[in-house]
C-alpha cells in the first residue's frame, strides 16, 4: 500500500547521504523506515542566507536597456501587466485578476503605473521606482488612463510594443482607447532584454540549482516500493521546503515515463521500474529544472542501453553548444545520435518528440529554444535545460536534464550531469 500524503509528517528522514545506488539496486519497503523522529529531513536546512537579489541599480539599468532597444526598433513605448516581465524590470509582484495593474515603459520619459485606486496603497507599498500611479474607480475606464500615461509622454502616432503574455481583453481595451497607435509584439525589447543573464541572475539561478541536486538526494534516499508519484512529489516538496524554497519534483514510474509529461495512472513502484524525475525550484523568481532518470532496482539490459543513449545525445547538445552555435545545431545533434543509432530521426518515435531544450531564467520555459528551425546564435549569457528525451513508446522513456548557459569560452553546465544508471549524481 502506498504512502499517503496525510502520513507523510510521520516519516522518517532516515539517512539522506544514502548513495542513490544502493537505493536503486536494493529496493526497501516503507515498513522497514526509521520512526525514530516526526520531523521529515531533520538533516537539511535552509542554505538560502547567502542569496544576494537583484539590486534596484541593475532593474534601472534594465530599464534604460529597454529604452534603448525600443529606439533601435521604432517602439514608442511597451506595456506590461503583473507576470516575470513587470517583476524583470521593477522587483514588483502582484496577481492578475479582471482588474488591470499595469506598467507602460515609454522610449522616452518616465515609467508609469496604473492600478485600482482601492489598491494604491498596498501599490506604493511594492512600487520602488516611477512615482506616476494612475488610479482609476471601479465605474470607470482603466484602459484610458493607458492611453493618457501614452499620450503624456508624447506617444501620439507610431508602435506600442505588448509583452507576450498580455491577455487579449488588456490589449484590447487599450487598443479601443487608442484606436490611432500601431500595436505590435514587445518581444524585441522584452526578449532582447531578458534572454541574456547577469552574473546576479546567473548567481541566483546556481543557488537553485545546488538546491534543487540536494532535495534530490534526499528525496531519492527515501524511495520505497508502493509509492506513487504524489508521495514522492509530497516528499521532494519538503526536501525544498527544508532547505529554504518552495519547489518540488514530479516522478512518472514504469510505462508513464514515456509521456513526456506523465500519466494521471495511478502506479504504485515496485522492483524494476524506471522512474523518471523532472522538477525544481525557484530562488529570488530564478528558476532550476532539473531531470533524473532511474530503475527501482537492478536495472534491465534494455534500460541500461537505453539510458546510455539518452546520456550520449545529452553529450551532443552540450558538446555542440558555444558563442556563435545557431540554437538548431544543439538540437539537431542529439537527434543524430539517435539516427545514428537507428532511430528515425527528427521528432518521431522512437526517438526524442520534443525540442532538446528551452531558455530558462524568471519562467521554467522562456525564450530562446534549441529546436530545429531556430537560427539565433548563442551569445554569452543565454542559460539553457539540455534534455534530448528518449521515449520508447510502449516501454519507457529516459530524460537527462541539466541547465547550462554560455561563457566566453563555451558552455558550463549548472549542475554536474548523471554519471551512469546506477549512480544519478557526481
Amino acid at each position: 500500500m502506498a504512502l499517503k500524503r496525510r502520513d507523510f509528517l510521520k516519516y522518517s528522514a532516515g539517512t539522506a547521504g544514502t548513495a542513490l545506488a544502493s537505493v536503486a539496486c536494493a529496493p526497501k519497503d516503507k515498513t522497514s523506515s526509521d520512526k525514530s523522529s516526526d520531523k521529515p529531513f531533520k538533516e537539511l536546512q535552509p542554505i538560502t542566507g547567502d542569496v544576494v537579489p537583484i539590486s534596484d541599480e541593475e532593474r534601472l539599468g534594465r530599464i534604460e536597456k529597454a529604452k534603448r532597444l525600443m529606439v533601435e526598433n521604432e517602439i514608442e513605448a511597451i506595456y506590461l501587466e503583473a507576470g516575470t516581465s513587470m517583476f524583470y524590470y521593477t522587483g514588483v509582484r502582484w496577481w492578475n485578476s479582471e482588474r488591470m495593474f499595469g506598467l507602460v515603459i515609454p522610449s522616452n520619459g518616465d515609467i508609469a503605473w496604473s492600478c485600482p485606486a482601492f489598491e494604491k496603497d498596498r501599490a506604493l507599498e511594492l512600487i520602488r521606482f516611477g512615482d506616476d500611479i494612475r488610479t482609476w474607480e471601479e465605474n470607470e475606464s482603466p484602459y484610458r488612463r493607458i492611453a493618457e500615461i501614452l499620450q503624456d509622454r508624447g506617444v501620439r502616432d507610431g508602435k506600442v510594443g505588448m509583452e507576450e503574455r498580455v491577455r487579449f481583453f488588456l490589449y484590447d481595451g487599450i487598443r479601443k482607447e487608442a484606436p490611432h497607435l500601431e500595436y505590435i509584439s514587445a518581444d524585441p525589447v522584452t526578449i532582447g532584454c531578458r534572454v541574456i543573464k547577469s552574473p546576479s541572475e546567473i548567481a541566483l539561478m546556481q543557488k537553485a540549482n545546488d538546491i534543487t541536486i540536494k532535495a534530490y538526494k534526499a528525496s531519492l534516499a527515501r524511495l520505497e516500493k508502493g509509492m506513487t508519484k504524489d508521495d514522492f512529489r509530497a516528499i521532494s516538496s519538503a526536501a525544498h521546503s527544508a532547505l529554504g524554497v518552495s519547489g518540488g519534483i514530479g516522478a512518472q514510474i514504469a510505462e508513464a515515463s514515456a509521456n513526456p509529461h506523465g500519466s494521471i495512472k495511478h502506479i504504485e513502484l515496485k522492483e524494476g521500474d524506471i522512474v523518471l524525475m523532472d522538477g525544481g525550484c525557484n530562488v529570488d523568481g530564478y528558476r532550476s529544472d532539473i531531470s533524473r532518470t532511474i530503475v527501482f532496482g537492478e536495472p534491465s539490459k534494455r534500460q541500461r542501453e537505453m539510458w546510455n543513449l539518452a546520456k550520449k545525445a545529452q553529450e551532443a547538445v552540450f558538446a555542440t553548444a558555444g558563442v556563435g552555435v545557431p540554437c538548431e545545431n544543439a538540437d539537431a545533434a542529439a537527434r543524430q545520435v539517435y539516427i545514428d543509432y537507428g532511430f528515425p530521426g527528427g521528432y518521431e518515435l522512437p526517438g526524442c518528440p520534443h525540442r532538446a531544450g528551452h531558455g530558462i531564467g524568471l519562467d521554467g520555459h522562456e525564450w530562446t529554444y534549441l529546436v530545429k528551425g531556430n537560427e539565433t546564435p548563442m551569445k554569452p549569457g543565454m542559460c539553457f535545460t539540455n534534455e534530448p528525451m528518449l521515449v520508447i513508446p510502449g516501454e519507457f522513456g529516459v530524460r537527462l536534464e541539466d541547465d547550462f548557459y554560455i561563457t566566453d569560452k563555451g558552455p558550463r553546465y549548472f549542475t554536474t550531469p548523471s554519471p551512469s544508471i546506477d549512480k544519478p549524481f557526481a
